[in-house]
Protein backbone atom coordinates (compact mmCIF):
# COMPACT_ATOMS: atom_id res chain seq x y z
CA UNK A 1 0.00 0.00 0.00
CA UNK A 2 1.42 3.35 -1.07
CA UNK A 3 1.17 5.92 1.71
CA UNK A 4 3.90 8.37 0.61
CA UNK A 5 1.41 11.18 0.07
CA UNK A 6 -0.17 10.83 3.52
CA UNK A 7 3.27 10.35 5.08
CA UNK A 8 4.20 13.75 3.61
CA UNK A 9 1.32 15.38 5.52
CA UNK A 10 2.57 14.23 8.93
CA UNK A 11 4.78 17.29 9.39
CA UNK A 12 2.02 19.79 8.70
CA UNK A 13 0.87 21.82 11.68
CA UNK A 14 -2.68 22.49 12.83
CA UNK A 15 -4.44 24.94 10.53
CA UNK A 16 -2.42 23.97 7.45
CA UNK A 17 -4.42 23.38 4.28
CA UNK A 18 -3.86 20.90 1.47
CA UNK A 19 -5.69 20.49 -1.82
CA UNK A 20 -8.81 18.30 -1.60
CA UNK A 21 -8.33 16.93 -5.11
CA UNK A 22 -4.82 15.75 -4.24
CA UNK A 23 -6.07 14.06 -1.07
CA UNK A 24 -8.87 12.27 -2.95
CA UNK A 25 -6.47 11.18 -5.70
CA UNK A 26 -4.23 9.61 -3.07
CA UNK A 27 -6.83 7.77 -0.99
CA UNK A 28 -5.96 4.12 -0.52
CA UNK A 29 -8.96 2.38 -2.04
CA UNK A 30 -9.06 -1.42 -1.87
CA UNK A 31 -8.94 -3.61 -4.98
CA UNK A 32 -12.68 -3.03 -5.48
CA UNK A 33 -12.20 0.75 -5.47
CA UNK A 34 -13.72 1.14 -2.00
CA UNK A 35 -12.69 2.66 1.30
CA UNK A 36 -14.37 1.91 4.67
CA UNK A 37 -16.40 4.72 6.20
CA UNK A 38 -17.40 5.10 9.83
CA UNK A 39 -20.53 7.18 10.45
CA UNK A 40 -20.59 8.91 13.81
CA UNK A 41 -23.33 11.12 15.26
CA UNK A 42 -21.84 14.60 15.34
CA UNK A 43 -23.33 15.84 18.63
CA UNK A 44 -23.20 12.70 20.80
CA UNK A 45 -20.16 11.04 19.13
CA UNK A 46 -22.12 7.74 19.06
CA UNK A 47 -20.71 5.41 16.40
CA UNK A 48 -23.63 4.61 14.12
CA UNK A 49 -22.40 2.30 11.38
CA UNK A 50 -19.64 1.18 9.05
CA UNK A 51 -20.15 1.27 5.30
CA UNK A 52 -18.13 1.72 2.11
CA UNK A 53 -17.59 4.55 -0.37
CA UNK A 54 -16.03 4.74 -3.78
CA UNK A 55 -14.71 8.03 -5.17
CA UNK A 56 -18.08 8.88 -6.74
CA UNK A 57 -19.87 8.42 -3.39
CA UNK A 58 -17.31 10.61 -1.62
CA UNK A 59 -17.66 13.36 -4.20
CA UNK A 60 -21.47 13.23 -4.10
CA UNK A 61 -21.43 13.36 -0.30
CA UNK A 62 -19.15 16.40 -0.33
CA UNK A 63 -21.11 18.15 -3.09
CA UNK A 64 -24.62 17.52 -1.77
CA UNK A 65 -24.04 17.34 1.99
CA UNK A 66 -26.11 14.17 2.25
CA UNK A 67 -24.18 10.97 2.87
CA UNK A 68 -23.96 8.56 -0.05
CA UNK A 69 -22.34 5.13 0.19
CA UNK A 70 -21.53 2.29 -2.20
CA UNK A 71 -23.78 -0.73 -1.73
CA UNK A 72 -21.63 -3.82 -2.16
CA UNK A 73 -24.70 -6.09 -2.32
CA UNK A 74 -26.51 -4.01 -4.96
CA UNK A 75 -23.34 -2.74 -6.71
CA UNK A 76 -24.70 0.79 -6.89
CA UNK A 77 -24.63 4.10 -5.05
CA UNK A 78 -26.73 4.04 -1.89
CA UNK A 79 -28.02 7.37 -0.70
CA UNK A 80 -28.62 6.82 2.99
CA UNK A 81 -32.32 7.15 3.73
CA UNK A 82 -33.58 7.23 0.13
CA UNK A 83 -36.08 4.46 0.89
CA UNK A 84 -36.33 4.61 4.72
CA UNK A 85 -36.23 8.37 5.23
CA UNK A 86 -33.48 7.86 7.83
CA UNK A 87 -30.98 10.25 6.30
CA UNK A 88 -27.52 11.39 7.26
CA UNK A 89 -26.57 15.03 6.75
CA UNK A 90 -22.81 15.46 6.53
CA UNK A 91 -21.44 17.83 9.15
CA UNK A 92 -17.76 17.03 8.66
CA UNK A 93 -15.65 14.47 6.78
CA UNK A 94 -12.29 13.35 8.10
CA UNK A 95 -9.66 11.07 6.58
CA UNK A 96 -7.29 8.99 8.67
CA UNK A 97 -3.49 9.31 8.66
CA UNK A 98 -2.96 6.52 6.10
CA UNK A 99 -5.72 7.63 3.76
CA UNK A 100 -7.46 4.28 4.05
CA UNK A 101 -10.47 5.10 6.24
CA UNK A 102 -13.03 7.90 6.18
CA UNK A 103 -14.95 9.24 9.17
CA UNK A 104 -18.23 11.03 8.49
CA UNK A 105 -19.57 13.09 11.35
CA UNK A 106 -23.27 13.25 10.60
CA UNK A 107 -26.61 14.47 11.78
CA UNK A 108 -28.66 11.27 11.73
CA UNK A 109 -32.41 11.47 11.16
CA UNK A 110 -34.15 8.36 12.52
CA UNK A 111 -32.46 5.01 13.16
CA UNK A 112 -29.15 4.40 11.41
CA UNK A 113 -29.43 0.61 11.23
CA UNK A 114 -31.55 -1.34 8.73
CA UNK A 115 -32.88 -3.28 11.77
CA UNK A 116 -34.52 -0.01 12.84
CA UNK A 117 -32.14 0.35 15.80
CA UNK A 118 -30.37 3.63 16.60
CA UNK A 119 -27.04 2.19 15.42
CA UNK A 120 -25.66 -0.99 13.89
CA UNK A 121 -23.61 -1.94 16.95
CA UNK A 122 -26.41 -3.44 19.04
CA UNK A 123 -24.59 -6.67 19.94
CA UNK A 124 -22.30 -6.54 22.99
CA UNK A 125 -19.80 -9.30 23.68
CA UNK A 126 -19.84 -10.30 27.33
CA UNK A 127 -17.71 -13.29 28.27
CA UNK A 128 -18.97 -16.25 26.23
CA UNK A 129 -22.24 -14.54 25.32
CA UNK A 130 -23.41 -11.77 23.09
CA UNK A 131 -26.16 -9.55 24.46
CA UNK A 132 -28.59 -7.44 22.45
CA UNK A 133 -28.24 -3.94 23.87
CA UNK A 134 -31.11 -2.09 22.17
CA UNK A 135 -34.59 -2.66 20.77
CA UNK A 136 -35.73 -1.50 17.36
CA UNK A 137 -37.28 1.95 17.36
CA UNK A 138 -41.06 1.67 17.01
CA UNK A 139 -42.49 3.42 14.00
Amino acid sequence: METTYFKSLEGFSQGSNVDLEAVLENLNFNDQGLVPVIAQQYASKEVLMLAWMNLEAIEETLNKGRVCYWSRSRQTLWRKGESSGNTQRLVEMRIDCDGDTVLCLVEQTGPACHTNRPNCFYLTVSGKHVAVNSDPVSS
